[in-house]
């Protein structure tokens, strides 16, 4: 539902706000899609010359919408239609932006809402931000390249950790670690990275985009996520993954009926 990205642009900003608070902004397939449609929109917009990723409520995002991502899952191997379960255009949209990604990010985020992180150019965190990549705990595997950038910022055995362990990184180890820019009271979250979206809109784009370009290799990061994804998908359907997914639903009904 296109409530639940709210797209905004304004003095070269464009701003995309996850708004689904009542369910920790978790992403659905067609939050993915607004959201990718958008960063590649970006590109030929003269007028959205950097683009800023915050969410409302108090979660960043709790990642994939489980129940989303496992009636799409289950629909594709019914059907055998791959498409159903294995591509997310936000994913192909961040391995290739060509505009500048600035992140605000408080509270929880969760999965895709970390490994997003690592395709953005400016993060800022607020104090009370705290990063998980549980993916193995689903008996799934790392997406979105983290398998390449993570390692690469934080270096192997925190990323292995992260990936295996579950272990959650505070705004503050995010800061030391390469991961943010700023960990800052709440309060000052949005303004603080909404001045920076701005200040980078209001430098050369041509130079932004060259220099931009000169850090990123998207050819590389696209076939890590091609490889990811073939594994994701195979995971999917292990004893391991049903499982988890079966233990995540039984949670989530006992604290409904606490």
């Amino acid at each position: 539902m296109e409530s639940h990205v709210l797209i905004e642009k304004a003095e070269g900003v464009l701003t995309l706000t996850l708004n689904r608070p009542e369910k920790k902004n978790a992403l659905t397939q067609a939050m993915y899609q607004r959201l990718g449609d958008a960063i590649d929109g970006a590109a030929n917009d003269p007028e959205a010359r950097c683009v800023l990723i915050q969410a409302e409520g108090d979660a960043f995002t709790a990642g994939n919408d489980i129940g989303d991502f496992a009636a799409r899952g289950a629909e594709g191997r019914s059907t055998g239609d791959k498409q159903k379960w294995e591509g997310n255009p936000l994913l192909a949209a961040l391995a290739r932006a060509k505009r500048p990604l600035v992140a605000a990010v408080h509270g929880r985020a969760v999965g895709v809402g970390v490994t997003m992180l690592l395709h953005c150019d400016l993060v800022y965190m607020a104090e009370d931000a705290l990063l998980s990549t549980p993916f193995v705990n689903l008996g799934l595997v790392p997406e979105a390249a983290s398998s390449l950038t993570l390692p690469a910022r934080i270096g192997h055995a925190r990323a292995f950790a992260m990936f295996v362990l579950g272990e959650a990184v505070t705004a503050q180890e995010a800061v030391a670690w390469g991961i943010a820019n700023k960990a800052l009271p709440r309060a000052e979250l949005r303004t603080t990275a909404l001045a920076a979206a701005r200040a980078v809109a209001q430098r050369s784009p041509s130079a932004v985009a060259i220099t931009k370009a000169l850090m990123r290799e998207p050819e590389q990061l696209a076939k890590r996520m091609e490889v990811e994804g073939a594994h994701f998908v195979a995971q999917l359907s292990t004893p391991e993954a049903a499982a988890a997914f079966a233990a995540f639903a039984d949670k989530r009904r006992g604290m409904r009926g606490s």
